[in-house]
């Protein structure tokens, strides 16, 4: 897919992957349309784009709130706009024990990014299909194929992101409107900063691979959009143990057990 001149929609706009992603797509001739909470960020994101000769439109909305979605999604189609693609990226999650989970949190964790992804593109998918065109793109992480200890809420919501593709993709086939899945390793970006904890529990297996750069991470999503990928991963080095996974998961899910968080002697 040539982005010049499309249409990208890009969920969790406002900071970090999204940003990246957001700035990527537009350099390369898209016209952007930024989602998230922060509406002062998202003017930000927007202005550092328009400054560069690229197109923005931002949209303020809580993604966990699925009426504000749909009310959303309704509006940008009344502007006339159908997205060409649909970044789902929007995610929240610590990684705590299950004893430390509330089911609140775990409510919060499921609505994004797997309730949010499924929302956002339910606004568009009909259209999309009627076009004959289009790419859904889900950023996912490892814990979607190999939880780690003190992941459950987080892990489980990841799944169903994956699973989300996977049925999706089955569902489109046949009307053009392709899904991508994505799956990185870790990210220097603002998740950390709003996770406090989370980077301490970190599998030793994940530690051994390089540390991704936003702009990097924005890269392979591009990359993969342009391409309309099944699937993209990174780093390399992640790429080398997700293969390895796939064809031996046991291994790979030991190792990440013995490498993992130990369950505090409290619960």
């Amino acid at each position: 897919m040539n982005l010049a001149g499309k249409t990208v929609l890009i969920t969790g706009a406002s900071q970090g992957i999204g940003a990246a992603t957001a700035r990527a797509m537009a350099a390369r001739g898209a016209d952007v349309l930024l989602l998230a909470r922060s509406e002062d960020k998202l003017r930000d994101v927007a202005s550092t784009i328009e400054r560069s000769g690229g197109r923005a439109r931002v949209y303020a909305v809580d993604l966990a709130d699925l009426d504000a979605v749909a009310a959303t999604t309704g509006a940008i189609k009344a502007q006339g706009i159908v997205p060409d693609v649909i970044v789902n990226n929007a995610g929240i999650g610590r990684w705590i024990f299950m004893e430390e989970t509330s089911l609140q949190e775990m409510q919060e964790i499921m609505a994004v990014p797997y309730f949010a992804a499924f929302a956002v593109t339910k606004g568009f998918i009909s259209e999309m299909a009627r076009r004959g065109s289009g790419n859904i793109c889900n950023i996912n992480g490892p814990g979607a194929w190999f939880p780690w200890p003190s992941s459950v809420a987080y892990a489980s919501a990841r799944w169903a992101l994956r699973g989300f593709s996977a049925a999706l993709r089955v569902d489109m086939r046949g009307t053009g409107v392709t899904v991508t899945d994505v799956v990185m390793s870790k990210i220097a970006s603002s998740y950390w900063d709003n996770n406090p904890g989370s980077a301490e529990r970190i599998p030793w297996v994940d530690r051994i691979v390089p540390t991704m750069s936003v702009e990097q991470a924005a890269a392979v999503i591009t990359r993969a959009v342009e391409r309309e990928r099944r699937e993209a991963t990174g780093p390399s080095m992640y790429t080398v143990i997700h293969q390895i996974g796939r064809l031996f998961p046991r291994l790979v899910h030991w190792c990440v057990y013995v490498g993992g968080a130990k369950r505090p002697s409290s619960l």
